[in-house]
């Protein structure tokens, strides 16, 4: 059991530290426990008080979910993809090392696949 959960950490910083290159970010901020949190939220534009959200119980499941949405979207996807990064992180794996590119917080041209393309 504790090597399929080393290996759920191994495919989640992995994928992390390729969508933090993408989005501008070091990779290496993948490994600090907290911190890479504190990066994600960055990435899809909330400040870094938002890390609290994670302490409330059932806020936080919540709020995974919405921050999961907004990686997804920040990179041109919608809920499928959001969806896929909760399924052992295969989501967040094909963001790393798929072909998309960071188009910042909004989104802004998430809604076709060609937007991706370019």
């Amino acid at each position: 059991m504790m090597l399929v959960y080393l290996a759920f950490i191994v495919v989640y910083v992995v994928a992390y530290w390729k969508i933090f290159e993408k989005a501008g970010q070091a990779g290496w901020k993948s490994l600090i426990p907290i911190y890479n949190t504190y990066i994600v939220l960055k990435i899809v534009g909330y400040s870094g008080w938002y890390l609290l959200l994670f302490l409330v119980p059932f806020v936080n499941i919540l709020f995974a979910i919405y921050v999961a949405y907004k990686v997804a979207v920040a990179f041109g996807y919608g809920i499928g993809m959001t969806i896929l990064e909760f399924i052992f992180g295969i989501g967040l794996l094909i963001i790393g090392f798929g072909d998309s590119k960071y188009l910042g917080p909004d989104g802004k041209g998430h809604k076709t696949a060609a937007a991706r393309a370019e």
